[in-house]
């Protein structure tokens, strides 16, 4: 027997939802605009870059008018942890494919982009058993 709930999402949710979407990728599109010399867009994308960016700046007092400001609780180390250890492997990864993708490339830098970009990827998938670990040895 399946019991069925029904969850209605609030207004401000939504919006968030949508300023993010398209903030988003109209900061993406700018800075694609910006990045790709051969568009030769520069002065426009980072036009659009700042429109977008405004976009995104547009969600916190949708979410503070949302979302009761919460009790300050102490520094939960875990996610700090997560949080580092995530940055730190798309950052690796990034620079792998960065390696492999730009420029004229040599099979040294194939090589080298490949597996720095496999061993960003895997901090990354390792980052939530680190934090469950973290948390396990906190409730005991």
């Amino acid at each position: 027997m399946f019991i069925i709930r029904e969850n209605k999402m609030k207004k401000e949710t939504l919006l968030e939802i949508i300023l993010g979407t398209v903030g988003g990728l109209i900061f993406a599109i700018g800075m694609c605009m910006c990045l790709i010399s051969e568009w030769n867009m520069l002065t426009p994308g980072i036009i659009i870059s700042i429109i977008g960016f405004v976009i995104l700046l547009a969600i916190i007092p949708v979410y503070k008018s949302g979302h009761p400001k919460k009790e300050h609780t102490p520094i939960n180390w875990g996610i700090v942890l997560t949080w580092v250890v995530g940055l730190a492997g798309a950052l690796i990864m990034g620079f792998g494919m960065s390696k492999v993708m730009v420029g004229d490339v040599s099979t040294s830098d194939m090589i080298i982009g490949i597996i720095t970009g496999i061993v960003g990827l895997i901090i990354c998938v390792l980052n939530y058993p680190i934090y469950a670990y973290i948390k396990s040895n906190k409730n005991n």
